[in-house]
Parts: structure tokens; C-alpha cells; sequence
């Protein structure tokens, strides 16, 4: 056996031609038999005119072709993931994912909440859709399963986040740093008013069905969004309302407020990110330009250029119909 850095160097004519055989099997006959057409000799193998360049000129077309299409393909699925350690308001440390999909034009941020609840919160910029998963642990004693999912997907104002492209160029220095954010946002509240039915939600985002694929009867939606999302091209508020089923028209009350667990109720459910990229910093600066008609006073323009992030923490309270109590223990 001859490894790689011992192996012998081959002159380079015998090199292409043993590449170019290589290359072209039907042109030889039977196992170890010799050449029909030999590159010196002729320039035709039967009916065909053959270049003893045709290798090299073949094989560089089909590696820029590979390369070409290797650059795509990783472009159209760039991804980025930064993961942020983060205090909370009681003091505890918890640590967020957020990931930037630049293809999709996605941004997913996950975190799991000192009680073992799971939010995932998915930002659709093309459908300006913003869809929060909630996974809350069941209590057995009581009933319940496992676990349940809950989706709401409301209207993405933009501006509250920064972009995929920005999200996917952020870089920590120090990665084990515990973050703050810079300002609070305060509560936003959502009264939900239907449900999603989620084999016909692709009026809304396509991304609702794979990621609610366990909340099929607990993924909500608010009329107003449904109006504003009809507004945008391409789009109608027929084909929205169709995707969407209404609760019930009765008034019901909150859960904390009856008694039987079998009985329908509004259900309240609250949840904060502690931290994340709400928009960007721009900085100040002069840039000396070429003055033009002889004119050396050397003057400077002044300009604006990104320098950093702003980060925010919000809070949202989702209200919705929920059949029985039994889905609402938390709400008591």
C-alpha cells in the first residue's frame, strides 16, 4: 500500500490520459485491453471526433455548475443561531434561543420558563404573522394529560423586531454573559375571537400547520388581524374568514371564576420574553468626500451607520374560549 504523500508523481500527459480513460470506458474493449483510439495517433473513434481536451473542459463546467449550485442552496437556507442567557423579573436565569432563517425569512426564539412551560415564538416577516406556541405541562392529579399546546398567531407590526438579515449577523463577545434589556414594553393584551382550522391556514402562513401541528382545536386568531392581513396583496378576507371558525356567540365567564371543571370559560394565559433585538442603533459619523472645482477645504459629510442593537422586553396576555375549565387549570 502506498499512502497518499509517499504515492509517485505521474508525468502530466499520462495523468490526463489516464483521467480522460477513466472518463470514457466505451472507448476500451474487454479488461486491461488497449486504447481503440489513442490521442496521438487520430482524432476520430469511429464516427465521433474526439478532443483530448474534452475532460477538462466538461469536468470545469460541471464544478462552476456544483459550486454555483452549492452557493445557492446555502443561501437560500442561511441560518443563525444565538443563544442568550437571560434574567427574568424574579431574579432567575433563563436561557433563550433565537434563531434566523434568512431563505424563510423567519426568525424562531424558544425558551422554557422556570415552571417547564415551552414558548416558542415564530415571526413570518413575508406574512407579517407572529405566531406564539405555548406548551404547558399538564397536572395529572387533576386529569389532565401530559401536556397541552396552545397557538395564537396575531398581526407582526414591522418594527418590533429586527429583520432576519440583521438577527442573522448579530455575534455575542461573551456568550456566558447574563443579559438585561434596555427597556420594558410593558403588556400587550389579545382577545381572541376564533379558532384556526389548520388544514385550511394557509391563507394566514403555511408555517401554522407544521408548528401548531398539537394544538389542531387550541390555535386562536383576532378578527382585526384577520381584516388587516386581507389588506395586504395577494390576499382576501373570504379566504381568511374560510380558514377560521367563530366561538361561540354567549357570554362566558373566566375561569377563575366557576367552579365546575367541565364547564366552557374564558381562559387567560400570560407570558413574557425577557429579552430580545427590538431594533437598531445608529451611530454618527463624518466621511471626507472629493470636492469637486478645486475646492481643498476638505469639507466633511456627516452620516448614519449602524452601530449596535436596542433590545426590549415585553409581555403579552392571551384571552380565549376554551370548552371546559379543564384546560385552564393555571387560570385560577
Amino acid at each position: 500500500m502506498i499512502l497518499e504523500h509517499e504515492r509517485p508523481e505521474m508525468p502530466p500527459r499520462y495523468m490526463r490520459q489516464v483521467i480522460w480513460r477513466s472518463m470514457h470506458p466505451e472507448l476500451s474493449t474487454g479488461s486491461g485491453s488497449k486504447v481503440l483510439c489513442r490521442m496521438k495517433e487520430r482524432r476520430r473513434c469511429g464516427s465521433k471526433r474526439v478532443s483530448k481536451h474534452h475532460f477538462f473542459k466538461t469536468s470545469r463546467g460541471f464544478f462552476w455548475f456544483m459550486l454555483c449550485n452549492l452557493l445557492v442552496s446555502q443561501n437560500n437556507g442561511v441560518k443563525a443561531q444565538l443563544l442568550i442567557n437571560v434574567q427574568n423579573q424574579g431574579g432567575e436565569v433563563i436561557q433563550e434561543s433565537i434563531t434566523s432563517n434568512i431563505g424563510e425569512d423567519l426568525i424562531t426564539l424558544e425558551f422554557q420558563k422556570t415552571d417547564g412551560t415551552l414558548i416558542t415564538q415564530v415571526i413570518d416577516f413575508r406574512n407579517e404573522v407572529k405566531i406564539l406556541k405555548a406548551l404547558v405541562l399538564g397536572e395529572e392529579e387533576r386529569g389532565q394529560s401530559q401536556y397541552q399546546v396552545m397557538c395564537f398567531a396575531t398581526k407582526f407590526n414591522k418594527g418590533d423586531f429586527i429583520s432576519s438579515d440583521a438577527m442573522a449577523k448579530l455575534r455575542q463577545k461573551n456568550p456566558h454573559t447574563i443579559r438585561t434589556p434596555e427597556e420594558d414594553k410593558g403588556k400587550e393584551t389579545f382577545t381572541m375571537s376564533s379558532w384556526v382550522q389548520l388544514n385550511r391556514s394557509l391563507p394566514i402562513t403555511r408555517h401554522l400547520q407544521t408548528l401548531c401541528a398539537e394544538a389542531v382545536d387550541a390555535t386562536y386568531v383576532r378578527d382585526v388581524d384577520l381584516k388587516a392581513w386581507s389588506e395586504l396583496p395577494g390576499s382576501s378576507i373570504s379566504s381568511l374568514e374560510a380558514a377560521t371558525e367563530k366561538f361561540p356567540d354567549v357570554l362566558s365567564s373566566r375561569c377563575n371564576e366557576v367552579s365546575s371543571l367541565w364547564a366552557p370559560c374564558l381562559c387567560t394565559l400570560e407570558t413574557c420574553i425577557g429579552w430580545y433585538p427590538c431594533g437598531l442603533k445608529y451611530c454618527k459619523g463624518k466621511s471626507g468626500n472629493a470636492n469637486l472645482g478645486g475646492d481643498t477645504s476638505g469639507a466633511q459629510q456627516q452620516t448614519n451607520y449602524r452601530c449596535g442593537i436596542k433590545t426590549c422586553r415585553k409581555c403579552t396576555q392571551f384571552t380565549y374560549y376554551v370548552r371546559q375549565k379543564q384546560q385552564c387549570l393555571w387560570d385560577e
